[in-house]
């Protein structure tokens, strides 16, 4: 049991998500104003900032330049 779903609880969730199935009424956002939210939510806590980005492609180029170094060793 981890955080009180039994083993007969969980079996009786998934079965009510099967007979539901939300996922054939989900549509995603519709209007031009909850695509452009949409669009921020990977930017949120800086997963996707330009400036992880840059550090990303910055780390990338150093790791590409020491395996070219390693190469010609």
């Amino acid at each position: 049991m981890v955080n009180g779903w039994t083993l007969e609880r969980r079996a009786k969730q998934a079965e009510a998500i099967m007979r539901c199935k939300p996922w054939e009424r989900s549509t995603g956002t519709e209007t031009a104003a909850g695509k452009t939210t949409a669009s921020g939510d990977a930017t949120k806590h800086g997963a996707r900032s330009a400036e992880w980005i840059a550090e990303k492609k910055a780390l990338n180029d150093l790791i590409g330049e020491c395996r070219d170094r390693l190469r010609r060793c």
